[in-house]
């Protein structure tokens, strides 16, 4: 049986869709079928903040899931809601690429002169880099990964920041001038992690596809999404979360910073990666006694 796979025509989208079909092929002998779908995020120029964050690539593929047009679709889990669909299920969360946030330019962070530009479309990292370095200018900027790069190599910035796990399916890892510690700038929850969706109604389908599941990675983002749901905040919120799990204990770190970068909450836990949900939602119970939701909406 031919499986279709939903995915965005971006390069990226459909890099990391084929690394998806060719191992789930690999590992059940079914041939799948890449189908391009194309969604508000894709052709709008607004930024993602302005599209409601969150689910601006998301629903149009499960509106096609929805339809029966394809069986199964692949995103990135950071652009993921997390409110739960119940028509939906995520039947797998692939073991995660590098989670961390790269530089892409000729220097890093630190060596770039005072008022160098430096571009992104994410307040997460806007927030985390002023706090870094407050005397350079973040550009807001869109476009997929080659026409960011494009604006540094035209001369129109002298730095990109891009997710390092992006760059490294695209090939394009070797263009990173500094990958930031997550001591220096925590991703995005579920950042690096790519979660493969189908409809509920299909339990034939949740089960074929589970065998792409990685448990540590999905403990890990269970973890991070939770400290983002909790604080009823999108991919547009300057949020970051990571959790590290040695096969036991998940270590989770998370913090929320005001988008000029002068003020943030930052919190640690760690517990049995069986309770990961909990871990999540006590953190951010944490930060917000901290006063994490007054940063959320301070510029």
């Amino acid at each position: 049986m031919k499986l279709r796979l939903g995915t965005r025509k971006s390069l990226m989208a459909t890099t990391q869709s084929q690394q998806v079909a060719d191992r789930l092929t690999a590992l059940t002998g079914h041939p799948v079928e890449l189908v391009g779908i194309t969604t508000l995020g894709d052709v709008s120029k607004a930024q993602l903040s302005q599209l409601g964050g969150t689910g601006v690539f998301v629903s149009e593929l499960r509106t096609h899931l929805l339809e029966g047009s394809v069986d199964f679709a692949v995103h990135s889990l950071k652009d993921l809601p997390t409110a739960v669909d119940p028509h939906v299920t995520i039947a797998a969360i692939s073991r995660r690429d590098d989670p961390r946030d790269a530089l892409v330019g000729a220097v890093k962070l630190a060596d770039l002169a005072p008022g160098a530009r430096v571009g992104t479309g994410s307040p997460r990292r806007i927030a985390q880099l002023r706090a870094l370095r407050a005397d350079l200018e973040y550009v807001p900027i869109r476009g997929n990964a080659d026409t960011r790069i494009g604006k540094v190599t035209a001369g129109e910035l002298d730095g990109v920041v891009l997710a390092a796990a992006g760059l490294a399916r695209l090939g394009r890892d070797g263009e990173i001038a500094q990958l930031f510690d997550t001591d220096e700038m925590l991703p995005a929850p579920g950042q690096g992690a790519l979660a493969v969706e189908c409809l509920t109604g299909r339990p034939d389908l949740v089960e074929l596809l589970s065998v792409l599941d990685d448990d540590r990675t999905r403990a890990a983002v269970t973890a991070e999404r939770a400290v983002l749901a909790a604080l009823e905040a999108g991919c547009s919120a300057p949020v970051g979360a990571y959790a590290a799990d040695d096969g036991h204990t998940l270590s989770l770190t998370a913090t929320v910073v005001a988008i000029d970068g002068t003020r943030a909450v930052r919190k640690s836990a760690s517990g049995p990666r069986t309770a990961a949900m909990d871990l999540g939602r006590e953190l951010a119970a944490a930060m917000i006694a901290q006063g994490a939701g007054t940063l959320m909406g301070a510029h």
